[in-house]
């Protein structure tokens, strides 16, 4: 990636995370330990890596937790700085509301759940010498009917910002990593909410200021939601997603401090085991994210899953796309499918939940 010097990055982390609960009940999304240490760890060595050092933390829900754990951003090679939204601002107000903490001519503004390799360093380089107001990182994706889209005209220049259609014209999507000119942050209107994709884009093209985008295909994943997270975790792991903030080896597994695992178990596809956790004799993990302390019982099956810390699994229980709580435990014999979640400190007793008849 290349440098991007001179520039400010602030990362909004406000928001709730509700399509992770349970396992944001207790931490924040942006704090979730992903390939073994918490998201933002992995977005702060991206930005670290393109010469930024300056960095503006937009936060709301938990918003102490963030400061306590990563304090100045001495540890991280950064200088981190804390601005707490009070009331829900959304995102073009969440940007306005840091716009005293911005220092540079320019900004570099992330959404604290997207994992990304696009080079920063030439999405600032974009801004620079287009002139533009604003800049926006636009993703191809194969399926661009899922998203808004954004089209350009042969410049480069955005023409327009469109809701979710069947047959959108363009493959580029807003991809939730923007650059900004102090004075296009400064004309957001200060102290309620504001929509960057439905009033502040808009606004600006009305106004005929310069939105270019950046485009490119690069790695891009939004983690909000429980498939996306262990995806986004597995693909770190693996060394797919860029990070220099990999507590180990890239590889087919991660082990923390302490974790365990019997002979004949397996873990694969980019598994993490947080500290402490345990693999009993036989059981299979696979593409999952086992939280500090979780212990996996013989002859379990764990796919695509999310165990909470402390959480526990019982002997030939089948997890496949599934969260359970911190210290949830399902006993022997279940089988979860998709989209099952266990709450917190929740129980389910030995065979009480199945989705098919007994073997």
């Amino acid at each position: 990636m290349s440098a991007a010097p001179g520039v400010d990055a602030v990362v909004l982390v406000g928001g709730k995370g509700t399509r992770l609960r349970p396992l944001t009940l207790s931490a924040p999304k942006p704090m979730l330990p992903t390939a073994g240490v918490p998201y933002l760890s992995h977005l702060f060595s991206r930005i670290r890596a393109a010469g930024i050092t300056h960095v503006v933390l937009g936060t709301s829900y938990r918003a102490e937790v963030f400061e306590e754990h990563f304090g100045d951003g001495s540890a991280v090679g950064l200088e981190l700085e804390y601005v707490v939204e009070e009331t829900p601002l959304d995102t073009g107000g969440a940007i306005r509301n840091v716009f005293d903490r911005v220092r540079a001519e320019n900004a570099v503004i992330f959404n604290g759940d997207i994992l990304s390799g696009a080079d920063l360093g030439a999405l600032v380089e974009t801004h620079r010498s287009t002139g533009a107001d604003v800049t926006l990182h636009l993703q191809r994706v194969d399926d661009p009917s899922r998203f808004g889209s954004v089209p350009t005209d042969s410049s480069g220049r955005v023409t327009a910002f469109l809701e979710k259609t069947p047959n959108p014209p363009t493959d580029q999507i807003n991809a939730g990593c923007y650059v900004f000119k102090r004075s296009a942050i400064e004309s957001i209107p200060a102290g309620r909410r504001v929509s960057v994709e439905r009033e502040t884009f808009p606004g600006l093209l009305e106004a005929g200021a310069h939105v270019h985008g950046f485009v490119d295909a690069s790695y891009w994943l939004d983690v909000g939601t429980p498939e996306a997270f262990v995806r986004g975790s597995a693909d770190l792991v693996r060394g797919v997603a860029p990070t220099s903030a990999l507590p180990g080896p890239v590889g087919e597994a991660l082990l923390l401090e302490g974790a365990k695992v019997a002979d004949d178990a397996s873990v694969t596809d980019g598994s993490t085991l947080g500290a402490g956790a345990e693999v009993g004799a036989g059981a299979r993990i696979s593409g999952s994210v086992l939280f500090d302390g979780a212990v996996v019982g013989e002859g379990a099956v764990v796919e695509r899953s999310v165990l909470g810390k402390g959480a526990r699994v019982g002997a030939g229980t089948v997890l496949r796309g599934v969260v359970l709580g911190d210290g949830a435990v399902v006993g022997s014999g279940c089988e979860l499918l998709d989209g099952a979640r266990v709450w917190p400190e929740m129980t389910i007793a030995d065979g009480a939940v199945r989705f098919s008849s007994d073997a």
